[in-house]
């Protein structure tokens, strides 16, 4: 964590407090640190389908971490509402208003990351645009498209990018756009940067591509990119 802060990194998601012990100690352990550069962001789901936001314990170990910014996921994609929530599609809306409602005067940033958001673009694209919206309703500071499963294009990328900074821009969304890739494909770089060259100008990712599967995109291809081929800084 120090060595990304030295490096610049505006943001260090440090886990997912309410999943395991090793995380949550790192929230507590961080605090003994002074960053120059890094906020630390605390990640966890929406609500569960049976619990309120009060008493999700999910949505309270968030907040217990008591970092200044909050990253929470939501579903996009239908089939994940339908099959893995066992909820209906109105309902995964509520899910993501509340949850945003209710972290939003508790954190000082909140981002959303729209989780397997590609897929559920191409498979239903106005439910998925309709799922941003109401996370853009609802507080918050960042719209995260996530490409999940790693298997989207860059030029799938970059057109359904376009879009939806449009469709955001129609009613005046005031916040970020951003990016989150997996490497499946062995595209993930590629894809974050047709995301910015897209409009998105927030990006999630891993040193050297380290994550789950086939791994996260690498931000340190990305930096480099950015800075060197991209005239971005």
């Amino acid at each position: 964590a120090l060595k990304l802060d030295d490096l610049g990194i505006h943001y260090l998601e440090g886990g997912w407090p309410g999943s395991n012990p090793r995380d949550a100690g790192f929230f507590r352990d961080i605090k003994a640190y002074q960053l120059k550069h890094a906020r630390v962001a605390a990640f966890g789901a929406t609500c569960h389908p049976s619990k309120s936001p009060e008493t999700d314990p999910n949505l309270r170990a968030i907040l217990a971490a008591k970092t200044p910014v909050a990253t929470i996921f939501g579903k996009s994609w239908a089939i994940h509402v339908e099959e893995a929530l066992s909820t209906t599609l109105e309902r995964n809306l509520h899910l993501i208003r509340d949850s945003l409602a209710y972290l939003r005067p508790r954190v000082e940033t909140l981002f959303y990351d729209a989780e397997h958001f590609f897929d559920g673009y191409k498979a239903n694209p106005d439910y998925a645009l309709l799922s941003l919206k109401t996370a853009a309703e609802n507080g918050a500071d960042a719209l995260v498209l996530c490409d999940t499963n790693g298997g989207s294009m860059y030029w799938e990328v970059g057109e359904i990018v376009r879009t939806v900074k449009q469709y955001l821009d129609s009613f005046g969304y005031r916040g970020v756009l951003g990016i989150h890739t997996h490497n499946d494909g062995d595209v993930g770089v590629a894809n974050a940067l047709e995301a910015i060259r897209a409009g998105a100008t927030h990006v999630q990712g891993t040193i050297n591509g380290y994550g789950e599967r086939c791994g996260n995109s690498n931000l340190n291809s990305i930096i480099a990119n950015l800075k060197l081929k991209m005239g971005i800084n």
